[in-house]
C-alpha cells in the first residue's frame, strides 16, 4: 500500500546541504546536490504514460528538499563542503551558496507539457527561507507552484518558533516563515485559490521546555491560524548534531550545557500542548482580506 504513493513519483535530485541539525539525510546522500538532467526526469515523466494504472498525475515531483535542484556552490564543487562553516544556519544562509529556481521552473514547465501527463505535483518538502533569498526567482518559482503543482496543500518544516530552540536545530527564525506565509496566501488570494501550508512541527528537541511548547501554539494560534497536526516527539537519530546534544546535554560547539527532556511522558506531554484543541471559530481566516 505505501508504495502506491509514490509509485508515480520522480525523484529529481539527491543530497541536501539544509543541514538541520536532527536530520541524517546529509549523513545519508551527502551535503551536495546531484541534479538528474531535465533530460532523464522528462523522459521517465513519458514512461508513466505507458503505465495503463497511470491516471496523468505525477504524485511528486522533488528530493529532500524540492528546491534545491539545479544549483550548488561552486566553491562547494571545486573544493568539497566547508568544515569551518555551513551553507546554511538558524541566521543566515552563506553568501557562496545563492539560490536560484531558474532550471526547475523549467523543468517543472517541460514536465507539465508532456502529453498524458495531468499533473505533476510537488508533495516533497520546500526550504522557504531559499525562496525568500532568491530576490530573481523565488516569486516565480512560487508563482508556478502555486498555480500548477500543489494537490491543496503545501509541506513546510519551521519545526519550531523559539529562538534558542531553532539555533539548536539549524533552522531559520520564524520571521523567515512570516514574510514567506505573506507571500503565499497573497498568491492564492490573487488566483483564486484556497490552498493551504502543512506544517511539520518537533516537540521536546533538546532545549525545548514546556514553555517554548506554549510559545509555539500562541504562534500557531496566532500567526497560522491553525491547530497543529503534524507534530512528532524528538527522536535522537544517529549521525546528527541532536542526537549528540540529546546524550551529551551539551551544545557540541559552545559547549554549554543544554536542557534535555528525556521522560517519556513529559515529551508527550509537550507534544500534547501544541495540538491542543481551539475552537474554530477562534481563527480569523487566512484567506480574508
Amino acid at each position: 500500500k505505501c508504495l502506491e504513493t509514490i509509485k508515480f513519483s520522480i525523484m529529481t535530485h539527491q543530497g541536501c546541504w539544509g543541514e538541520c541539525n536532527f536530520c541524517a539525510i546529509g549523513v545519508h546522500q551527502g551535503r551536495t546536490i546531484r541534479t538528474r538532467s531535465e533530460k532523464s526526469i522528462v523522459n521517465e515523466a513519458k514512461e508513466f504514460t505507458q503505465y495503463k494504472d497511470f491516471k496523468g498525475i505525477i504524485s511528486d515531483l522533488g528530493g529532500p528538499t524540492a528546491n534545491m535542484y539545479g544549483y550548488e556552490c561552486g566553491k562547494k564543487e571545486d573544493f568539497g563542503t566547508c568544515d569551518h562553516q555551513r551553507c546554511v544556519d538558524s541566521k543566515h544562509i552563506c553568501g557562496s551558496m545563492k539560490p536560484d529556481h531558474s532550471r526547475v521552473i523549467n523543468l517543472m514547465k517541460e514536465v507539465r507539457a508532456v502529453p498524458g501527463i495531468r499533473k505533476a505535483f510537488v508533495a516533497s518538502g520546500i526550504r522557504y527561507d531559499l525562496i525568500n533569498r532568491d530576490k530573481r526567482e523565488g516569486y516565480s518559482y512560487l508563482k508556478e507552484l502555486v498555480q500548477h503543482h500543489i494537490s491543496g496543500q503545501m509541506k513546510v518544516a519551521p519545526e519550531h518558533t523559539q529562538q534558542h530552540v531553532l539555533d539548536l536545530m539549524g533552522k531559520p527564525g520564524k520571521n523567515t516563515l512570516i514574510e514567506f506565509k505573506k507571500l503565499y496566501d497573497q498568491l492564492n488570494r490573487n488566483m483564486g485559490k484556497k490552498q493551504f501550508l502543512t506544517y511539520y512541527l518537533i516537540a521536546a528537541h533538546p532545549g525545548c521546555t514546556d514553555d517554548d511548547m506554549h510559545e509555539l501554539k500562541r504562534f500557531t494560534t496566532k500567526e497560522l491560524k491553525i491547530n497543529p497536526e503534524q507534530a512528532q516527539v524528538f527522536i535522537p537519530t544517529p549521525g546528527t548534531y541532536s542526537a549528540v546534544i540529546y546524550y551529551t546535554e551539551m551544545d557540541p560547539i559552545t559547549r554549554k550545557k543544554v536542557f534535555v527532556e528525556k521522560d517519556i511522558k513529559r515529551k508527550e506531554k509537550q507534544k500534547a500542548i501544541i495540538q491542543a484543541a481551539i475552537p474554530k471559530k477562534g481563527f480569523q481566516s487566512t484567506f480574508a482580506s
